[in-house]
């Protein structure tokens, strides 16, 4: 029988499009709680027919999917600004629109040998928080387009194929 995994083993990254000639994901850090809705924006196409002899049938015609991310509003210790995946989230990338509002957003479990990537829309949600509350950090990211599947290459092994 599987054993269950953790929840909190999952790391989520966007893509820094602010720099220009190198890649650099950041991860999006502080996270409380996570959800994927991967029926999110799916259309289906009602195929039932008299062949179907009473029985209903479907097919999909528009896959799409969801994610949000909630956590606590993090400031960097060093830098005393907010923490860079959930600053690039909020000032960056939520700031973009039409053809320049999509990016990149990857995320896989630590126990998982291979990133799930979409290209997404991001919307920075609410913060919000009460009196003895640390303020809170939301946003929800949208898939547009197919997920791209590739694999986790140890620092290491990046480092080698540099020098």
């Amino acid at each position: 029988m599987g054993r269950p995994i953790d929840a909190r083993g999952w790391t989520f990254e966007v893509l820094d499009q602010s720099h220009a000639g190198h890649e650099r994901w950041l991860p999006i850090e502080n996270l409380t709680s996570w959800s994927h809705n991967a029926s999110e924006n799916e259309e289906t196409a009602e195929t039932t027919s008299f062949d179907s002899k009473g029985w209903f049938e479907q097919d999909v015609m528009q896959r799409g999917g969801q994610i949000e991310l909630e956590g606590q509003y993090a400031l960097d210790p060093t830098t005393g600004r907010q923490v860079e995946g959930q600053a690039y989230v909020d000032r960056y990338w939520g700031q973009r629109l039409g053809i320049d509002s999509r990016n990149l957003i990857r995320w896989r479990h630590d126990s998982q040998d291979t990133w799930v990537i979409w290209e997404a829309t991001v919307t920075p949600d609410k913060s919000e928080g009460e009196t003895n509350d640390k303020t809170s950090w939301t946003a929800s990211f949208t898939q547009c387009g197919r997920p791209r599947y590739v694999p986790v290459f140890p620092i290491c092994a990046r480092e080698a194929d540099a020098a």
